[in-house]
């Protein structure tokens, strides 16, 4: 069982950045595979990047070149930062753990508007 904490959403302006957090219950050595999804009001829940075996990196074509996924194993915990921020990027984020089951945050608002 992995437990999955979330920080470091809020609101911010158009251009602006953000880099949220999702720390780790236990030890992440072991997982693979992890990632970042976002859920807009009305819209299904979407993978924004991925990170596979700690160098491999997926984006969705929506924020390449905008958002960086990364992680630390000695602190549990995996990264997002965002950088350029767009209004449709406001969205909760969760992060994502599987290691063999799926585990999900709760969730941090990132909100950006003028």
């Amino acid at each position: 069982q992995v437990h999955l904490v979330e920080s470091g959403g809020g609101l911010v302006q158009p251009g602006g950045s953000l880099r949220p957090s999702c720390v780790a219950s236990a030890s992440i050595l072991s997982i693979i595979d992890m990632g970042w999804y976002r859920q807009a009001p009305g819209k299904e829940r979407e993978l924004v990047a991925r990170i596979i075996g700690g160098a491999s990196t997926i984006y969705t074509d929506s924020v390449q070149g905008r958002f960086t996924i990364s992680r630390d194993n000695a602190k549990n915990t995996m990264y997002l930062q965002m950088n350029s921020l767009k209004p449709e990027d406001t969205a909760v984020y969760f992060c994502n753990a599987l290691s063999p089951n799926r585990y999900w945050g709760q969730g941090t608002q990132v909100t950006v508007s003028s």
